[in-house]
C-alpha cells in the first residue's frame, strides 16, 4: 500500500490528511509536506493520521522530526488520533503509546477539535 497526503487550510492551520501505510518507503513524503508547509511561512500544522493502517520506526521519526521543526519556529503541531479509526482503532496511537512518546504530541479525535483553539488535547 503506499501513502497519499493532501493538503487543506483550515482558518489559519495547515492540514495534511495522510492515509496508507508510514513506513521507511513513504514517511519522506510526509517529511516533505511539513517542511513545505513551513517554509510557506505556515505556523500551525495539523497531521490528520486517522487513517493510516501502518506505522514503523521511520513514521514515528518523521512525526518527532515534524515536533521539533515546529517548535523551533515557535509553531504548533497538532496530531489526530482517534481512539477507533483506520479500520480497527487508531494504529499510529498504539504505536506512539507502547513507544512512550505518544505524551510530547497534542492530540485530537477529529479536525474540528484540533483547529479550534479552545478544545483541550486528549489525555495520553
Amino acid at each position: 500500500m503506499s501513502l497519499k497526503v493532501i493538503e487543506e487550510d483550515r482558518g489559519e492551520w495547515a492540514v495534511l490528511l495522510v492515509s496508507g501505510e508510514l513506513d521507511l518507503v513513504t514517511s519522506a513524503l510526509v517529511r516533505q509536506h511539513v517542511h513545505d508547509a513551513v517554509a510557506d511561512g505556515r505556523r500551525d500544522l495539523v497531521l490528520d493520521l486517522s487513517r493510516v493502517l501502518f506505522c514503523d520506526s521511520s513514521g514515528v521519526g518523521v512525526l518527532i522530526a515534524s515536533r521539533r521543526l515546529m517548535r523551533s519556529c515557535a509553531g504548533r503541531l497538532r496530531l489526530i488520533l482517534p481512539a477507533q479509526g483506520a479500520v480497527d482503532g487508531s494504529h499510529v496511537n498504539r504505536v506512539l503509546t507502547a513507544l512512550g512518546v505518544r505524551r510530547l504530541f497534542d492530540c485530537y479525535p477529529d479536525l474540528d477539535a484540533a483547529t479550534d483553539d479552545a478544545a483541550d488535547p486528549l489525555s495520553a
